[in-house]
């Protein structure tokens, strides 16, 4: 059997920087609402506190040689870094771009483009745009290859048949003529063309990207179907009518309206695979985005990691028959502290769910 490939998202928003300082407050990163988290109904277990590695600062690269030392000995293979650009302004790049200058920590990696814009909505703010996602043209989008390049070309970068990968948040934005540029400009720069994977909550978009060129699409799906607890949306949806039953949930249980079950999420992470694109499972340790967006959040109640062990038993059967490079399963998230979506160390379960991929992993050696 051959060992699957391990790639897990890493959130960089753990320093602070002037945009975050002026939208949310001085000093403002992802810890701000992780320590200001509360229980919102029994059984909710918030805040959730780090572990070994504490609240820390990415500015420090002893906490990112800590980082990889900890997923490496897990068993996952490397870190996929969102990446945020747009129409030629960066934002939160100073972890990677620290991590590409200094080759530390050697450890491979790749690049997600969070193609998204930046909104006030997990803050109770939806029509606050923060920063606008626009694609201005050509220029913007030959300007923005330059400037991943160097990544591409390092050898820590983390290839399928020697291609380097790049994962698109919302691939429904672009069309073909940006998959035909940057595959240009790749062989410009004298690479193997790029291995497009699109992150899709749906069999449409899926259709969609297979004819733009991409080569693979993951799942990013957290509020589209589950069971919920105790059925009791349905119960309260057909006794007081769909409106009531909200405000119920909200102002009187003061709770989520959307929680479900961890032990049945395996609908919000499958989709029907077309024939010309491998799928790769997305299997995940929790979700809680609570500490964000308070009772309009949604919560995956009681995740374990036995049954995130279960999960991932079965994401690695789905990629097995690939061919080995092409084993990938992609492990959301590393360090998603607000959305209650880490495998990094906490005080509730140690380091039990890196134990958890430790374990199965010895199955597939």
């Amino acid at each position: 059997m051959t060992k699957p490939r391990l790639i897990a998202y890493y959130l960089p928003q753990y320093h602070p920087i002037p945009e975050n300082d002026a939208w949310w407050g001085e000093g403002f990163t992802e810890w701000t609402n992780v320590r200001k988290a509360k229980p919102l109904f029994r059984g909710h277990q918030q805040p959730i506190q780090p572990g070994e590695l504490g609240y820390y600062d990415l500015r420090d690269p002893a906490i990112r040689e800590a980082q990889a030392q900890l997923a490496r000995s897990a068993g996952i293979e490397g870190f996929c870094y969102w990446h945020y650009w747009f129409g030629g302004k960066q934002l939160l790049e100073r972890p990677f771009n620290e991590v590409l200058a200094s080759g530390k920590p050697d450890f491979p990696f790749c690049l997600a483009w969070a193609n998204q814009s930046w909104t006030g909505i997990w803050h109770g703010e939806p029509e606050r745009i923060l920063m606008e996602q626009t694609y201005p043209g050509v220029e913007d989008h030959i300007a923005h290859f330059n400037a991943l390049l160097p990544a591409f070309r390092d050898p820590r970068y983390i290839r399928v048949d020697g291609r380097p990968i790049f994962f698109v948040f919302q691939p429904e934005d672009l069309d073909a003529a940006w998959v035909e540029l940057w595959q240009g400009l790749a062989k410009k720069a004298e690479l193997e063309p790029l291995y497009l994977i699109g992150i899709i909550n749906n069999e449409q978009v899926a259709q969609h990207i297979t004819k733009l060129g991409f080569d693979g699409f993951t799942i990013s799906r957290t509020s589209r179907r589950g069971t919920r607890l105790k059925g009791m949306r349905k119960a309260l949806s057909k006794l007081l009518g769909p409106k009531a039953a909200v405000d119920f949930y909200q102002k009187v249980l003061k709770r989520p309206y959307h929680v479900y079950d961890y032990k049945q999420i395996l609908p919000f992470l499958e989709l029907p695979q077309p024939q010309l694109l491998d799928f790769y499972p997305c299997v995940m340790p929790g979700w809680d985005n609570t500490p964000r967006s308070g009772v309009n959040g949604h919560v995956f109640f009681n995740p374990t990691p036995e049954v995130f062990q279960q999960h991932l038993h079965l994401a690695i059967e789905h990629v097995s028959s690939y061919q080995p490079e092409h084993q990938l399963v992609i492990l959301k998230s590393w360090n998603e502290w607000a959305e209650g979506n880490t495998l990094e160390p906490d005080r509730r379960h140690g380091d039990a769910f890196l134990q958890a991929i430790k374990q199965e992993l010895t199955q597939w050696k």
